[in-house]
């Protein structure tokens, strides 16, 4: 274990300090003490960021920031030359969102920055605190997007032209990075501001870690999910004189479907969520003749979420083929609108972070866990070593303003974070020689 003096309680102190960006959050109409609403690139995000930079080059570190605003600060190593081990999260929130998420893995990147000046530790190679744009896809609504444009899997073009869903007037991504002065010059590429490696760390967002009583999770991947548009078409008759039987009811089939794919998700042991729903015309004594629902599928093997969806479509499909009782079959369209495929960690990274955990807990404080939200660290796992920490959230509660992990949680992360880079920053020079 590292012998790096900490500053007990800054940590928390800095979450609570730049939650004032964005503190008029608000929970429907309501404001709230404890929410943060910081929508990608807008002012409060425009301080956030300037806020972070200043605090880096406090430390002695270069900061980049690369064509979509990815903030890179760059503490110096002994060798400077090489990649650069990568911390990185996001400081955006939903528009309901809380203190925790995303943001408590760039400020325990900080925390890590800070802790090594204040002990004049000077790592083996440089390391990089990274805050990536737009990872909630609130405003801009593609989710994680940056950190897809520096792994290679999407264009920033493709970014530039995002229109934002929260303004009046037509916004987009890139007028917006301008606006705020955040599109850097530093290409947006794993492959000219590469990294050596990306760990990540963050609130578990569930309520796993802290209903088994564990301190730490050790993310070994990421589950896939498969976003489905369900539309069921039916025939609008008064809800009085029309007699059951006689019904085309899409509603009534509709219900049938959720149901039915709920169980086939759970029987797979996947997930299934219905999460919006329309119903035509929307009259109280009419029976509805369209509806049309969401339908998202989970599961860690991919295979297996193609199963769940397979199986669902053919579900739904019979289910409108039989109508009611077997006469007037209703016509359902079931389209994919986007598939995530599951993401499998780095073994190493993921050892490395096991290490890090069990030279500070003992080993039934610490769980192997699997994440059910998708991060910035599933597209740098694809291009380079990446894996993920978690802390307990209380009541598995996010993206709520009562979001929150107590300070003995947020300081355990910090540690293991801590340690794993030091470590990882070891073993790097042990295999180069």
């Amino acid at each position: 274990m590292n012998q790096l003096k900490i500053k007990q309680g800054r940590l928390v102190d800095t979450i609570h300090h730049t939650a004032q960006w964005g503190a008029s959050g608000v929970w429907g109409s309501h404001p709230t003490e404890t929410g943060v609403r910081r929508l990608a690139l807008g002012d409060e995000d425009k301080k956030v960021r300037d806020w972070l930079v200043e605090e880096a080059r406090l430390l002695g570190c270069e900061v980049k920031v690369d064509a979509v605003g990815n903030i890179f600060a760059i503490y110096p190593g002994k060798d400077n030359l090489q990649p650069p081990t990568g911390m990185g999260s996001h400081l955006d929130t939903q528009p309901t969102g809380g203190r925790y998420d995303g943001i408590y893995g760039v400020l325990s990147g900080l925390e890590v920055l800070r802790t090594m000046k204040d002990n004049n530790y000077v790592p083996n190679y440089p390391v990089a605190l990274v805050d990536w744009t737009n990872e909630e896809g609130a405003r801009f609504p593609v989710n994680t997007i940056a950190s897809a444009v520096w792994a290679g899997l999407q264009t920033k073009e493709y970014a530039y032209d995002l229109e934002s869903i929260y303004d009046t007037d037509r916004v987009t991504f890139g007028g917006e990075l301008s606006r705020i002065g955040y599109k850097g010059e530093t290409d947006a590429s794993h492959v000219t501001n590469p990294l050596a490696a990306h760990f990540e760390i963050h609130i578990e967002q569930g309520p796993i870690l802290e209903e088994e009583n564990k301190k730490i999770g050790i993310v070994t991947g990421v589950q896939g999910y498969s976003w489905n548009r369900v539309i069921i078409k039916g025939i609008a008759c008064h809800a009085g004189t029309t007699p059951m039987k006689s019904r085309a009811d899409a509603l009534e089939m509709a219900a049938k479907m959720i149901l039915k794919g709920i169980e086939i998700a759970e029987g797979h042991g996947g997930q299934a969520t219905i999460g919006t729903m329309s119903v035509e015309p929307s009259s109280i004594n009419v029976i509805p003749e369209r509806v049309e629902f969401s339908f998202d599928a989970r599961h860690h093997e991919d295979a297996i979420l193609k199963q769940i969806v397979e199986e669902a479509e053919a579900a739904f499909t019979a289910i409108g083929a039989y109508g009611k009782n077997g006469s007037k079959p209703l016509p359902v369209e079931f389209t994919n609108t986007m598939t995530s495929h599951s993401v499998k960690f780095d073994t190493n990274n993921i050892r490395t972070v096991k290490q890090a955990a069990l030279a500070l807990f003992k080993a039934e404080d610490v769980k192997e866990i699997i994440s059910g939200a998708g991060h910035d660290s599933c597209n740098t796992s694809r291009v380079i070593p990446t894996s993920m920490i978690f802390i307990p959230s209380k009541n598995g509660i996010s993206h709520n303003p009562e979001e929150y992990s107590s300070p003995e949680d947020v300081e355990n992360g910090f540690k293991v974070l801590l340690e794993t880079i030091i470590r990882y920053d070891q073993q790097r020079k042990e295999q180069s020689i």
